[in-house]
């Protein structure tokens, strides 16, 4: 074989890299009213990765929210002040979104006037694929 076969043969497993999951919080049992974390990493060799979040109460409303980048093995944990708000915590950083129209979605710059209201469970790695691990009942005190 010429050298010029060779080539994307030994490039392949680089192409193979990228890494696409979503793990989806369905809101009291319903896959028609769920938070969906999509975590992209181009190479599995980066440190980081970006993040997005899909936002979905069928079928009046989905949406789509870039969250950003951030380290590939972050956890993204989950809290629910009420009105359909969810409070996601990734780090230091805090973003609010809400799935009534699921349009509403920010940056908080700090924990809101009335806590974050009980963790519903957390976004992690385990074993090398993305999951949602929810909190246990009657175990998840309110952030303040």
């Amino acid at each position: 074989m010429s050298r010029k076969m060779l080539l994307p043969l030994f490039l392949l497993p680089l192409l193979a890299a990228c890494s696409d999951q979503r793990a989806a919080f369905e809101i009291d049992g319903s896959s028609q009213h769920s938070l969906t974390l999509i975590r992209v990493q181009n190479f599995f060799w980066q440190k980081t990765a970006d993040y997005s979040l899909v936002a979905a109460r069928m079928p009046d409303c989905m949406r789509r929210h870039e969250i950003g980048p951030g380290n590939a093995d972050t956890r993204i944990e989950v809290y629910a002040p009420g009105n359909d708000a969810w409070i996601l915590k990734q780090g230091q950083r805090m973003f609010v979104v809400e799935t009534r129209t699921c349009q509403g979605f920010a940056r908080l710059d700090q924990v809101p006037d009335g806590g974050t209201g009980p963790l519903q469970g957390v976004f992690q790695m385990r074993a090398g694929n993305l999951s949602f691990v929810a909190a246990p009942q009657g175990d998840a005190p309110a952030t303040n």
